[in-house]
């Protein structure tokens, strides 16, 4: 029989974990394969830990690993993608907004299909605030246009992949992640399943505006170089504009006697090319933190404890 690898990445998961298991155990009890459920503990402040250690004294099946502190998500499903050991391997959000109904379905199209991975998709985002799904739908549109890797609108951490795909994951170990893109970058076969946002079951999502915002940077960086190229572009568009100006007033002086008058103009130009250039550096010093960060070869996780 072949075997199901789910890892759950959760941080401040108390309330969810039990539910989660609960869910899982009764939507899946038909699908003729064997189960690991890898529970991560991000460092979790609550009782997270104690609920992985509960629901182990009930369960061989479940296994978990604990951080000594906080890594993000990002890291926590790299850990659970490490200690899997199935032929599958599935990614889930414990609040139980991924519906683990969803999964026989997905190893259908795997086992049947013949795909390598089989990956979900929001098509409605109901329950999240406006603001954050325009400015999400608009990071997709951006991002794609930028960048030769897809990122599909709506994509789900949630997916079922087989081990060779895992496997080449596994092989990229920079630091900064993002995984929607490295999903899509290692290449294979992917089939997609839409469905409906479903309400988080418990607790509360650690994901603010700021934390996506961030995160949105770390995509861009990391799957494309536009944003040098941008910085370029503006520098060589603002130079001949500066020269255009320079000879405008040049001759507008010569012949018509007229001297170039506005301090507020000055200030103005000024203000603005000192904005161009203030921007142009950070965008070369967040290529040149990421290379920092990178070139340091600090682990991505540290485990305290595993079972």
């Amino acid at each position: 029989m072949k075997k199901l690898s789910v890892i759950v990445p959760c941080y401040n998961e108390e309330a969810a974990t039990p539910l989660f298991y609960e869910t899982f155990i009764q939507k899946t009890a038909d699908m003729a394969v064997e189960f690991e459920l890898i529970f991560v503990d991000d460092g979790s402040k609550d009782g997270t830990l104690a609920a992985f250690r509960a629901l182990r004294d009930r369960d061989e099946r479940v296994h978990y690993i604990s951080f000594s502190r906080n890594f993000g998500k990002e890291s926590a499903m790299f850990a659970g993608l490490e200690a899997a050991q199935g032929d599958y391997i599935a990614i889930m959000d414990v609040d139980l907004q991924d519906p683990p109904e969803l999964l026989p379905q997905m190893l259908e199209g795997i086992e049947q299909e013949g795909f390598d991975c089989v990956a979900t998709r929001r098509v409605t985002r109901k329950g999240e605030p406006k603001v954050r799904s325009f400015f999400a739908r608009q990071f997709y549109k951006l991002i794609n246009h930028i960048s030769k890797t897809e990122i599909v609108d709506g994509a789900r951490d949630f997916r079922l992949m087989t081990r060779q795909m895992v496997n080449s994951i596994l092989e990229l170990k920079e630091v900064s992640r993002f995984s929607k893109g490295l999903f899509s970058w290692v290449g294979y076969q992917t089939k997609w399943l839409e469905y409906e946002n479903v309400e988080r079951v418990a607790g509360e999502t650690k994901w603010n505006f700021w934390k996506l915002l961030v995160y949105s940077i770390d995509g861009i960086i990391g799957f494309s170089t536009a944003p040098l190229a941008l910085a370029s572009v503006m520098g060589v568009v603002f130079c001949l504009l500066a020269f255009l100006l320079m000879l405008y007033f040049l001759i507008k002086t010569i012949f018509w006697g007229d001297p170039v008058a506005g301090f507020p103009a000055l200030i103005c130009i000024i203000l603005l090319l000192g904005g161009i250039q203030l921007f142009s550096v950070g965008v070369l010093g967040q290529y040149l933190s990421k290379t920092y960060l990178e070139t340091k070869k600090r682990p991505i996780y540290i485990a305290k404890e595993r079972c």
